[in-house]
């Protein structure tokens, strides 16, 4: 071994202990790169996920674009800023230390086997959070498992990054530039829903984006500036306060009604995202003014909906997801972006799980649905504490392992 070592904190991992790149700092595209930016942004998609690897000066391992790399098993590893200039050429980053090597260094190899793999019926019906096509075909290529997933869950704002769309410009123009987002949001809809397998539906959250996350996507729109973004206006607050986007909407399902006919309804479903309580839901189903017939879904991430997840049942949610990542933050008041607070950001605190236990109990006892996101770390520890949901969401790379340890026990988690 030879060249400075560099120590920092692995916030995703992946498939190799040890993996080699060029690195590249000019935030464009550059195919099994090392990308080398200060933090992680909306605006980074296309450099992100032709990356074979992120290096950053900030954020938390739950972030929307850690969260991105953990779906498509691209490492993220977080170093000191005064550290990032130093890195120019070929590095080698060591999972497995959390750190990173400036120069050449020993090959890249594969991890070993974990004891104690879950495994695919521990999964329940499983779903996928997506962030485009490929990880459809990511998933399906997994075998017989394949089947275990029977829903992929994508965000508004990925499908977007992914189709080159800009919403919020698209939402300030007139009628035509509304109807035409509505359309390519259906378009690209169908494309994934043409690579689905029997039985398998899209699950598509309304788009939330934050302040933060708008301003990077953004050309023409005025963005307003907020102090918190993280509690500010977006997700179902946002969505009741806009009538383009409602129209939107409104274009997407009668686009999809013209492509998919009859499968439409059974193809596409929606979830409301960042939602409190029960009022909201039900002010925000009326305020899209949804035909009777399509299912609306809600997102659980916050204490507020956590403690309204039966009144929420009662409104009419057709499922409920539990998105703990949100959850955890604002259970223990930790930013899941600012590595400062690492430390207090706890996935596995009794208060989460309790907060966990509730909504499952809650919803089975309402007869609905429900769901729970969960970390690979975290899966085998929630499958031993919590009542059992239908089913768990996970990020499309740790899935597949999951899937795949079921016919290949050398297979583990990154």
């Amino acid at each position: 071994m030879n060249g400075r070592r560099i120590q920092g904190s692995l916030l995703t991992g992946g498939t190799q202990s040890v993996l080699r790149g060029t690195c590249n700092r000019t935030r464009r595209p550059l195919a099994g790169s090392i990308l080398v930016v200060p933090s992680l942004e909306a605006g980074l998609y296309d450099a992100i996920v032709a990356a074979r690897a992120v290096v950053c000066g900030m954020g938390g391992a739950t972030g929307h674009m850690q969260s991105l790399c953990r779906g498509r098993g691209i490492p993220v590893l977080r170093v000191d800023q005064a550290d990032l200039a130093d890195l120019v050429g070929e590095v080698t980053l060591h999972l497995e230390s959390e750190s990173i090597v400036i120069g050449s260094d020993a090959a890249a190899g594969e991890r070993g086997p974990s004891a104690g793999q879950p495994s695919p019926a521990d999964l329940g019906s499983a779903c996928a959070v997506i962030a485009d096509l490929q990880d459809i075909h990511t998933v399906n290529s997994c075998g017989p498992n394949a089947q275990r997933v029977d829903c992929f869950f994508i965000r508004e704002e990925f499908l977007c990054l992914a189709a080159g769309l800009r919403p919020l410009d698209a939402l300030a123009g007139g009628p035509a530039d509304i109807a035409a987002y509505g359309r390519a949001v259906a378009d690209r809809l169908c494309t994934l829903a043409q690579a689905l397998l029997p039985g398998q539906r899209l699950v598509l959250r309304l788009l939330d984006l934050r302040s933060d996350h708008a301003a990077g996507v953004t050309e023409l729109a005025p963005v307003a500036v907020e102090p918190n973004p993280e509690l500010g206006l977006h997700g179902a607050r946002w969505l009741l306060r806009s009538t383009t986007y409602r129209d939107a909407l409104h274009a997407v399902l009668g686009a999809l009604q013209e492509r998919l006919a009859d499968d439409a309804g059974r193809l596409v479903h929606l979830s409301v995202p960042f939602l409190n309580d029960e009022e909201e839901f039900t002010r925000l189903r009326a305020h899209l003014e949804l035909p009777v017939g399509v299912p609306l879904a809600a997102f659980i991430e916050t204490p507020a909906a956590v403690h309204a997840a039966t009144a929420i049942c009662a409104a009419g949610a057709s499922e409920l997801f539990l998105g703990t990542k949100d959850l955890v933050q604002f259970y223990l008041a930790a930013d899941r972006s600012n590595h400062l607070v690492a430390g207090s950001y706890r996935t596995r605190h009794p208060a989460v799980l309790d907060g966990v236990q509730r909504v499952v109990e809650s919803a089975r006892a309402a007869g609905t649905p429900v769901r729970v996101f969960a970390l690979g770390e975290d899966l085998a520890h929630y499958l031993e504490r919590l009542p059992a949901p239908d089913g768990y969401m996970m990020c499309t790379a740790e899935l597949r392992q999951v899937l795949l340890a079921g016919r290949n026990p050398s297979v583990a988690f990154g």
